[in-house]
């Protein structure tokens, strides 16, 4: 090896260690983005199925409320009474 070969082969390992922590920092985001996707489809579905559970919990409560109204209101009339035959 000529002292000039010796040079670039200095420059060229400088380059790689200088590059190295590029590449990296870019598997690293690569490897944060997959897990942040895939974190965000899942909270995705625990939003939708929480929702799902309010909607079923609030739809149970109607049916009880209007339950109610119908068991205190079955035996009033409005109008003219009913003649009996």
């Amino acid at each position: 090896m000529t002292p000039g070969d010796q040079d670039v082969a200095l420059i060229a390992h400088a380059i790689q260690l200088a590059v190295a922590p590029v590449f990296l920092l870019t598997g690293v985001g690569a490897l944060l983005a997959v897990m942040t996707n895939r974190l965000g489809r899942s909270l995705k579905w625990l939003v939708a199925g929480l929702f799902i559970a309010a909607m079923v919990v609030l739809i149970a409560g109607l049916v009880a409320f209007l339950r109610e109204v119908h068991l205190a209101t079955h035996t009033l009339r409005i109008g003219p009474p009913r003649l009996r035959i």
